[in-house]
């Protein structure tokens, strides 16, 4: 049996599909913000599984309620009542000021559903003619790699090669108002966004511009539908980034950080109006809304209101973004983001994010590239000052490398 990482790297190399590029190193173990490879090295874990450990690594208490859960029930399937959904539900519906819950598992899954209920409320709710919906996104989107949605991706490597595609979505720019009014038909029935764009390098709209998409949906009677399942429960310093311009989408996408890291567990999010329109056997899920999922996230949802962290992530985030933006280096063009949710651009002299993130590697620090020129970081919620510090000068030294 391979025990070296040189073994292991050779295993998946040798049996798994080649769709990842990570950097090399080989963890092992995890507790709180840090990772520790084979060799027992310890690394600041800053991508925190793209949001999906916004709680720390094996966080005790969700640890605790999926062992206990996991000795009791894991799976009953949706044919049968289990006693965790309804308790899943309502602390979910409380916490979010929602009215209604769709659980599924993958936040694709997430963004399928709510893409089928808007089309499903467009004909139904709207009368738009059948087979005639239509639904506006953004340029520079990434919302999973589903046929559906990289159907409307603007990337090209999501695109080629996986046509012919699902038709009914119309692009816009990404932070224009405007665009959008113009882009509206009869037919729309709902415009899909990111708060903040994370894939594409944390770039956040105007000021004002989702106020501005919230109250020309409503306008015209279409659906806005948030994808936070990346900015969502305390990333971005609020528990919804919708939060930072006081506004409620129609349906709200949340994933990753639902299950703590624990358990692939997402939702969507609504008010009765939309998801109203679906009817048993229209859409389900094996997975979604099983009782290892539900106890999993109740505590989730729990430690992370209880815990502080999103008070946390406001404070912490405010101390990381303003310690790298005063880094005396040519090398850095700009630093943006909010919360713990930070982005660092790069001059495309310096010769590339990827390299600097393998530098970063070296001294400690594990972070994630993006678009060639952008080093994405986002620890866990739980990093306190101190370390928050300890990365800045490690950012400072290696960037001084050149």
């Amino acid at each position: 049996m391979p025990t070296t990482a040189a073994e292991l790297l050779h295993q998946e190399a040798r049996y798994g599909a080649s769709n990842y590029k990570p950097l090399d190193v080989m963890l092992t173990r995890g507790e709180g913000v840090w990772v520790w490879d084979l060799d027992g090295r310890r690394y600041l874990d800053c991508l925190s599984a793209y949001s999906a450990v916004n709680q720390g690594h094996c966080h005790p208490r969700i640890l605790q309620a999926l062992t206990e859960q996991a000795s009791r029930l894991t799976l009953t399937s949706r044919a049968f009542h289990n006693d965790q959904l309804g308790l899943f539900y309502e602390e979910l519906c409380t916490l979010t000021r929602s009215t209604r819950v769709l659980p599924m598992n993958s936040g694709a899954e997430a963004v399928e559903t709510a893409l089928k209920v808007a089309r499903k409320w467009a004909y139904q709710v709207k009368g738009v003619a059948p087979d005639r919906a239509e639904i506006i996104v953004c340029a520079g989107n990434f919302h999973g790699r589903t046929l559906s949605v990289v159907s409307f991706s603007t990337d090209d490597a999501s695109r080629d090669g996986f046509g012919p595609f699902t038709p009914g979505f119309r692009t816009i720019p990404y932070g224009d108002a405007d665009a959008l009014e113009a882009a509206i038909t009869p037919d729309t029935a709902a415009f899909l966004l990111e708060p903040i764009q994370g894939e594409a390098g944390v770039i956040i709209p105007p000021d004002g511009y989702l106020r501005s998409a919230r109250a020309l949906c409503t306008a015209y009677d279409v659906l806005l539908i948030l994808d936070e399942i990346q900015t969502g429960l305390g990333r971005t310093g609020r528990l919804l980034a919708e939060e930072h311009e006081g506004i409620e989408a129609d349906l709200t996408l949340i994933g990753k950080a639902l299950s703590g890291g624990f358990y692939p567990v997402s939702a969507v999010l609504s008010h009765e109006a939309a998801m109203g329109v679906l009817r048993p056997g229209e859409h389900g899920s094996t997975f979604g809304g099983n009782p290892l999922a539900c106890a999993v996230s109740r505590m989730a949802l729990k430690v992370l209101v209880e815990e502080g962290m999103i008070e946390n992530s406001a404070v912490q985030g405010r101390r990381l973004r303003d310690g790298l933006a005063r880094i005396n280096n040519d090398a850095v063009r700009e630093v943006r983001g909010r919360g713990l949710m930070i982005a660092v651009e790069l001059d495309p002299a310096y010769g590339g994010a990827r390299p600097v993130c393998e530098r970063l590697r070296e001294a400690g620090l594990l972070c994630k590239e993006t678009h060639t020129h952008t080093i994405r970081i986002a620890p866990p919620l739980v990093i306190d000052a101190d370390t928050v510090d300890w990365a800045i000068d490690r950012f400072t030294t290696v960037l001084a490398q050149g």
